[in-house]
């Protein structure tokens, strides 16, 4: 599935490799600006909004080591890839010095351009989801990476299903976790209904000194964590 509409800017001083990468490029639905040296790139980039930069490491005016380091200065999250007929090990190093994305060295197929095209597009426009880690029970505080459940008094570390159950009840605060979705999610299957019964009993547990939490049963549904 291409990256419709996402707007490339290609700095390439072979004229028939840039004319061809840019028909190719738009043909997959990028919109593709074409430069043939570094200094009209940078013009262009300054003037113009891209979401990737292809350059050419050899070209005359300016290279594309230097443009990517001008480029940089404007945008740093901007995605870069390096094309090179070089495949210096000390060309590769100094490009991703500069902090390319990708490197991808003449001759190549197109296809596998388009495929590192768009692994580095969706990478960068899918927003990471923040996952909470740190949850406030009572008086417990509640670490998921670390699995610990402690207060000023005690403390107990928890196991990794026991961790996982506690987080899917926490991710659900007030409102029922099902059941058979706990047991899919942890577990992966609905044939150890006894095992997270036994996980519940542990939890309830570990926070029965903290009256204000408690872990409900909800008869036909699943189970409710509770804080008052």
């Amino acid at each position: 599935m291409y990256m419709t509409k996402a707007r490339i800017l290609l700095a390439e001083d072979d004229e028939n490799l840039g004319k061809m990468l840019q028909d190719y490029l738009n043909a997959k639905t990028f919109e593709t600006d074409l430069y043939d040296n570094g200094d009209t790139a940078f013009k262009g980039f300054c003037k113009d909004a891209y979401d990737l930069c292809i350059l050419d490491v050899m070209m005359p005016v300016k290279d594309g080591f230097t443009l990517a380091k001008e480029i940089r200065l404007i945008d740093k999250v901007m995605p870069v890839i390096f094309l090179t007929a070089r495949s210096m090990t000390d060309d590769v190093i100094e490009g991703f010095k500069i902090g390319a994305d990708d490197y991808i060295t003449k001759p190549f197929h197109m296809d596998e351009l388009l495929f590192r095209i768009e692994a580095i597009l969706r990478r960068v426009k899918t927003p990471e989801i923040p996952v909470q880690q740190i949850y406030t029970l009572g008086k417990y505080t509640f670490d998921t990476q670390k699995q610990l459940l402690q207060s000023k008094e005690t403390y107990h570390k928890l196991t990794t299903k026991e961790s996982e159950l506690l987080k899917l009840l926490c991710d659900n605060i007030n409102h029922v976790l099902e059941r058979n979705y706990a047991l899919k999610a942890i577990w992966e299957n609905d044939n150890y209904a006894r095992s997270m019964d036994v996980y519940i009993t542990k939890l309830r547990k570990y926070l029965k000194d903290e009256p204000c939490v408690e872990i409900l049963n909800v008869h036909g549904k699943g189970f409710k964590l509770v804080i008052t």
